[in-house]
């Protein structure tokens, strides 16, 4: 177990915030938290963390407490800490410009119109990682953008929504075990 990967989820933390659209990249994390039995409970580098193994491979599950527009000073932290290089990294957030359900793998690229992962970028002064972009949809004619992903999911939503932070779980493995271009070709798009 020579490799280590780090799993970010994107999110703001506490209560108030739980299962809103901005916090599917958490959710993402509390996915692969349960499913293979890392427990992700302990307060370091400005983030819960959890440290396990996914298939064979040491992984360090991340939620950043700084909220999200700072998020990437907690997972710049982590990258220093472990001197990791930058395709060991995988980030996961949600994306307005992505239809609900959708989900879209890319082993680089910019931040778009996403803060947390403009704040990843510029603390971390590259954009090379694979991150997973988890579809929220756009918001609703005459919502204000930071309302829309700071609400919850309701109805036929919510179910579409948890179908895809479960794809983005199993992509995020696929990737740690079989590569980005793999992850992207079995998980990118709708189902």
């Amino acid at each position: 177990m020579d490799k280590l990967m780090v799993i970010v989820g994107l999110g703001n933390p506490g209560n108030k915030y739980e299962n809103t659209r901005h916090n599917v990249g958490f959710c993402t994390i509390d996915i692969l938290s349960e499913k293979y039995g890392i427990k992700v409970d302990r307060l370091k580098h400005r983030a819960l963390v959890g440290d396990g193994n996914i298939k064979g491979i040491r992984v360090i599950l991340v939620k950043p407490q700084t909220f999200m527009n700072l998020s990437g000073e907690s997972v710049r932290d982590i990258i220093e800490w472990y001197k990791l290089a930058m395709d060991n990294l995988i980030v996961i957030y949600d994306d307005v410009d992505l239809p609900a359900g959708t989900i879209r793998i890319r082993p680089s690229g910019s931040s778009g119109t996403h803060n947390g992962m403009r704040s990843v970028i510029f603390q971390l002064q590259s954009d090379e990682f694979p991150r997973i972009r988890i579809g929220i949809g756009k918001a609703p004619e005459g919502w204000d953008l930071a309302d829309y992903v700071l609400s919850r999911f309701s109805g036929d939503d919510a179910k579409v929504i948890r179908q895809s932070i479960e794809r983005a779980a199993d992509a995020a493995a696929a990737i740690i075990t079989d590569g980005v271009t793999v992850a992207m070709n079995a998980y990118n798009g709708e189902r």
